[in-house]
């Protein structure tokens, strides 16, 4: 394997040098179906010529076309601007243009993703009729990395719980059995990229709203470190802890979006300055060395007992892949920012009755508990977020990595979802402390259930530590087969 580096821009422009690095250790899966190909083999089909942007897109548009009445995973589905983007994607490779790995490939966004002239209504009544005039900082990385949109993703009405099956356009299900949320907020791109409805899908995560939804679906989900991707045209929880992120069936396709993704947005200010390395390389560091952590307090806690049973056997692969494991405790987040920030963010509509009428009943409950939390309270909850930000530091002065489950908890039905009892809450239980640390967490496929449900396990690394998440996320996605398993969908 050809050690190679490239920065963003290199990545974008393409050119022979990125191309030589280009080179997965995976053989190229041979499918009828152009819509099972991972982004690292379409691209390479792509960039030889052998498969069009637009038979890409078609593929995908079908399946979205015979499967989303299912899964109603999809809130807006771009048909024509997504044949305009691979004719144009097309029109480029003719005239020697490769703009890097994602040149051509079939996208989806989160519905509270910011896109010039496509509605945007993250999932509510209220922006049921909301086509923004610009796109989201993460969209125009995106389209410069010549990625094709197929359209916006259903999810929990403003990001504001863990079912996705509360939104103002019906619950989204899981592929894995369409009687089960998908988990959320991010549960329609979970579900779109587990059921290969779109290569890859944006979430976005403030308390696990892509990693939670990743492991319920099967798939591969990375929330950044904090302000390392912009979050500049997305509609906001609570933006000091909002992050935007890669849903996708590989780490290394995971990777690849990420490359796009990352880097300053003097437009955003949660954005840091950072220099963005080659993520791609980073897959193939050695393991070997790595110092592992588990977080046993309070994260393996009252574990369903079939996640508990696959979390055991995870920590024997990964303790075979690594140097060291031990065990850890992790600094405790106390005062919860949320629900003020959201608050704050909806004020101006709350203030209107008939407007309120437009929430469905328990977000806007939920949104309605902050109205009164004095000032002093906020700011001890903000005090202690850069407490916990420091913190969680020290931790990796003892190891590289911590590992924990993703979630507690397996998917609840879709009943509940829609009414969803205070247990669900919990099921974020495990991913909520990384959002307040604000450091880089993937969800890998690690098993199921007895009853099949996937079940996802939690790798995170120091600030600016996805290079380290990556290899291991890799390495042991690479030993193991779950990440080649798919829903059996009519």
């Amino acid at each position: 394997m050809p050690v190679c580096s490239y920065t963003r821009r290199d990545f974008i422009a393409g050119g022979a040098a990125v191309g030589s690095c280009f080179s997965f250790g995976r053989v190229l899966a041979q499918s009828s179906d152009p819509a099972d190909l991972t982004i690292e083999e379409a691209s390479k089909l792509i960039r030889a010529r052998s498969l069009s942007p637009t038979e890409l897109v078609r593929a995908y548009l079908e399946r979205i076309g015979r499967l989303n009445p299912q899964l109603n995973a999809f809130i807006t589905v771009t048909e024509e601007l997504a044949y305009e983007q691979a004719r144009e994607r097309e029109s480029e490779l003719d005239r020697g243009l490769w703009r890097g790995p994602l040149h051509g490939i079939p996208i989806a966004l989160k519905d509270n993703i910011d896109t010039a002239g496509v509605l945007t209504t993250a999932g509510s009544a209220l922006f049921a009729e909301r086509i923004p005039s610009e796109d989201a900082e993460v969209v125009l990385r995106l389209k410069e990395a010549g990625a094709v949109l197929l359209g916006k993703l259903n999810m929990h009405e403003f990001a504001y719980g863990a079912t996705s099956g509360v939104s103002h356009y019906g619950s989204v299900h899981n592929p894995w059995n369409l009687d089960r949320i998908p988990g959320g907020s991010s549960g329609g791109s979970a579900a779109a990229v587990s059921s290969r409805l779109c290569a890859a899908a944006l979430g976005t995560d403030t308390g696990g709203s892509i990693r939670q939804p990743a492991a319920y679906c099967g798939i591969v989900g990375l929330k950044p470190t904090y302000g390392l991707v912009s979050i500049r045209g997305i509609i906001p929880l609570a933006v000091s802890q909002d992050h935007v992120g890669p849903m996708c069936r590989t780490v290394a396709d995971t990777a690849l979006m990420l490359q796009a993704l990352a880097g300053y947005d003097p437009g955003d200010l949660a954005s840091i300055r950072a220099d963005v390395p080659d993520y791609v390389s980073a897959l193939y560091r050695r393991t070997s060395e790595f110092r592992i952590g588990v977080a046993r307090s309070f994260f393996f806690e009252d574990l369903d007992e079939d996640i508990e049973e696959v979390t055991d056997r995870a920590l024997v692969i990964l303790s075979d892949l690594t140097a060291t494991v031990q065990d850890v405790e992790l600094p405790m987040p106390t005062v919860r920012v949320v629900p003020v920030e959201p608050y704050a963010y909806h004020a101006e509509y709350l203030e209107q009755q008939e407007i309120r009428a437009l929430y469905q009943p328990r977000v806007l409950s939920r949104l309605l508990t902050g109205a009164d939390i004095p000032a002093t309270t906020y700011l001890e909850a903000r005090n202690e977020l850069a407490r916990v930000r420091r913190e969680i530091e020290t931790v990796f002065s003892e190891v590289d990595l911590l590992i924990t489950p993703t979630s507690p908890l397996l998917p609840a039905t879709i009943e509940e979802g829609q009414n969803p009892p205070d247990a669900i809450a919990s099921s974020l239980r495990n991913t909520s402390p990384f959002d307040a640390y604000g450091i880089p967490t993937i969800s890998v496929p690690c098993g199921f259930s007895q009853d099949g449900l996937p079940i996802g396990i939690q790798i995170s690394g120091p600030h600016l530590g996805e290079s380290a998440v990556f290899a291991l996320a890799h390495a042991y996605e690479q030993a193991t087969d779950w990440h080649n398993q798919q829903p059996s969908l009519a």
